[in-house]
């Protein structure tokens, strides 16, 4: 950006500001088996007390950034962002990598996924509401999308929005919601017409999640947390600008979102450091370390890992430049899938009967909680077959799965049949 500060001055700036906001990460131990917590989850299982603490930290901080310029710092100076570079961003993250922080996971989707949906398809009214307090913090969103017969078929959703003037009163249920208990908005897609095509007939939109008819309940996953959650709307109103494009075009708004999830679900875990020291310590501390099978199997796990890591920095990368993310980005998520198998059976192969047992013993039942936890990934954001289906027909340009009907009104399908 012409007159922006060069990324020198940025990164003196930043570092002023972390040294007077936050204090610096003492030099990290080397990671010792026995030692600390043996938690290795793959959701965090926070009591609501607990759970709400983290979100205060994590508004606590985000605020802070924002007001010294460091919230947003590739977002349009209207809205409240810095209109800096993406490698103004890359600067300042790494230099707050050094100093200990509130942790911002609980933004991931507002943040990730929603805001840049509104930015990209909102009212300018709704942009104007939403995204400045977004980036501060003031408010938290979520995504409403997935339903009881429309998960990875989401083109399929039931819920429906009809209009009253200059509202819309929507009814329905949406599942596996991530952080709707502590949301303030949330980014919903309805049917707003049965009688188009399944794809034609929906319509995105804003809304409150503390409005009248809103009801949130906690799903018990087998891992034995509630970190997701199915939404209900009995009849709750949504002003017309609330709407996320334009009416029944709401397959594009949809597609923007679950581009920008899938970019953000396939960068995580490209860097899993630590991870992997843990789990050469445990093969060590087994003695297995010399064990053939377990060499290939720690050498397929971190070449593909490396791998899966430069594909999906490529990606980011493009994002950050401020391009749209592509259906490559589905590449990111598939192979972050199968790198958790990976990673998976080669500790199950190492513990053995340990991992099902609980003994006691440090460093082994823990892993369940991993087990039990990777297989929701293999849904979040869009299961493996829509992965690969999107891959082949998008990347590869093979021809679409002749079972979709792309024409028939949706009122005239069979729900549950179709596949996407």
């Amino acid at each position: 950006m012409s007159g922006g500060p060069t990324i020198e001055e940025f990164t003196a700036s930043a570092r002023a500001f972390l040294d007077a906001n936050a204090p610096r990460r003492e030099e990290a131990r080397a990671f010792t088996w026995g030692e600390g917590s043996d938690n290795v989850a793959m959701f965090e299982e926070r009591d609501r007390e607990a759970e709400m603490e983290v979100v205060r930290q994590a508004k606590d901080w985000q605020r802070t950034r924002f007001d010294h310029g460091f919230g947003w710092i590739t977002g349009p100076v209207e809205y409240g962002g810095a209109g800096l570079t993406p490698a103004h961003e890359r600067a300042y993250l790494s230099v707050e990598r050094e100093y200990r922080t509130a942790n911002l996971g609980v933004f991931q989707i507002g943040l990730g996924m929603v805001a840049p949906t509104i930015l990209a398809h909102a009212t300018p009214e709704a942009r104007e509401r939403y995204l400045r307090p977004l980036w501060r913090a003031d408010i938290v969103g979520c995504q409403l999308f997935s339903e009881p017969g429309a998960g990875s078929d989401l083109a399929s959703l039931q819920a429906k929005a009809e209009r009253d003037g200059d509202e819309w009163v929507v009814t329905g249920q949406k599942v596996w919601t991530s952080g709707a208990q502590f949301s303030d908005i949330g980014e919903i897609i309805c049917r707003t017409d049965p009688g188009l095509p399944k794809h034609k007939g929906l319509t995105g939109f804003i809304v409150d999640m503390h409005a009248p008819g809103v009801e949130i309940r906690p799903l018990r996953q087998m891992t034995g947390g509630a970190s997701f959650n199915e939404v209900f709307f009995n009849e709750v109103r949504v002003p017309d600008e609330n709407r996320l494009g334009g009416v029944n075009e709401g397959w594009t708004v949809a597609l923007t979102t679950l581009m920008n999830e899938r970019a953000s679900i396939g960068s995580m875990g490209s860097g899993e450091t630590s991870m992997y020291t843990r789990i050469l310590a445990m093969i060590r501390h087994f003695e297995l370390d010399g064990d053939p099978i377990v060499r290939e199997m720690l050498a397929d796990l971190y070449i593909n890992s490396r791998l899966a890591g430069w594909t999906s920095q490529r990606g980011m990368d493009k994002v950050r430049a401020g391009q749209t993310p592509g259906p490559e980005m589905s590449i990111g998520k598939m192979a972050l899938v199968a790198n958790q198998k990976r990673m998976i059976d080669l500790v199950a192969h190492v513990l053995g009967p340990r991992i099902q047992a609980d003994t006691g013993e440090w460093g082994t039942y823990a892993w369940s909680q991993l087990l039990l936890g990777a297989p929701g990934m293999r849904i979040a954001g869009g299961s493996d077959e829509v992965m690969r289906n999107i891959v082949s027909e998008r990347v590869l340009g093979l021809p679409k799965d002749p079972g979709i009907d792309s024409k028939s009104a949706f009122r005239d399908l069979k729900v549950g049949t179709q596949k996407d």
